[in-house]
């Protein structure tokens, strides 16, 4: 089975950018809509959801997550 596998990787691999294209295609001409303009627009939501996932991330940091409770305890001086 890991031979059949094995020698249909190439044939899948070629047929991936043809599907991404059609996908693309596809949502263009349900939301009428330029390619090129659906393209950046899915760029764009990328980007801000990495953004918000990393700020996000950030706050979980285990060196961050120790120092709120110890500048809580922290006496003003």
């Amino acid at each position: 089975m890991s031979t059949l596998l094995l020698r249909l990787l190439p044939q899948a691999a070629e047929l991936l950018p043809w599907l991404a294209g059609l996908a693309t295609w596809l949502a263009a001409r349900v939301l009428n809509m330029p390619e090129p303009l659906v393209q950046a627009t899915g760029l764009f939501v990328f980007a801000h959801v990495e953004a918000a996932e990393n700020r996000f991330l950030k706050s979980l940091c285990p060196i961050r997550l120790w120092r709120r409770p110890q500048t809580l305890r922290r006496k003003p001086r």
